[in-house]
């Protein structure tokens, strides 16, 4: 349980927490509890789940940050909590100022699939913590790539990355923490097989398409077809 690394008495002001959120979510919500942070009702409490966090939802948040704690209880909190499965780079670099000059008693739980989608300059004003093990299917999955022709990485891309048909639906494995999961289990998988040693050029090129799944607007079929084109058979 990763709520044993939260100090109720030293709190963070900002936590990044890397793992499923249906896990996460839960567990935040009872350490509040413990601070007596009301859940419900509490206007100096927010819960969201955004799928990708993009600019207009910075500025909001920016927003809500600056107005004053409504609560007239002299030790009251104001607290965040935002799941997300992406986090646009222009919404980081407007964030950068909020994370890096804490607003008293304000607290900050973001929840994110994987820490990679965020560039250093932001994960170095969280405290980090993860959840997240080895993703064992993740693993096979790309342990089947790695063996695939070139046609048949290019169909399974294509299949793997299809989006889903409801459009309204909250979608909790988008395409883009779909890709960056990906990613990891396939570097995994090459190191494994001491491609780390012989070919720089494939892990160079992943660490750059995981800087572009950060661009708004990229694609992650295209990026991960770009990865394929790279990685050697076997």
């Amino acid at each position: 349980m990763f709520k044993e690394q939260l100090d109720k008495d030293n709190l963070h002001h900002a936590y990044l927490i890397e793992g499923s959120r249906e896990i996460i979510l839960p567990e935040v919500l009872s350490f509040l509890e413990i601070l007596d942070v009301k859940t419900s009702g509490n206007p100096d409490f927010y819960n969201v789940f955004i799928d990708s966090f993009k600019i207009k939802d910075a500025e909001n948040l920016k927003m809500l940050v600056n107005q004053k704690i409504f609560s007239e209880e002299i030790k009251a909190r104001k607290i965040f909590i935002i799941s997300t499965n992406s986090f646009l780079l222009e919404a980081q670099n407007s964030l950068l100022k909020v994370f890096e000059e804490p607003t008293a008693h304000t607290h900050f739980f973001i929840i994110v699939p994987d820490v990679s989608i965020f560039i250093p300059t932001i994960i170095s004003r969280f405290r980090v913590i993860s959840t997240k093990g080895k993703n064992e299917e993740y693993i096979k999955i790309a342990e089947s790539f790695i063996v695939m022709k070139l046609s048949a990485r290019l169909d399974f891309l294509k299949e793997f990355l299809k989006d889903k048909d409801d459009e309204d639906e909250i979608i909790e494995d988008s395409t883009r923490a779909k890709a960056n999961r990906f990613l990891d289990a396939l570097e995994t998988v090459l190191h494994a097989k001491n491609i780390s040693t012989s070919n720089t050029d494939v892990f160079d090129h992943i660490f750059k398409v995981r800087g572009f799944l950060r661009q708004p607007g990229s694609s992650s079929k295209m990026l991960l077809e770009s990865v394929a084109l790279l990685v050697p058979n076997f």
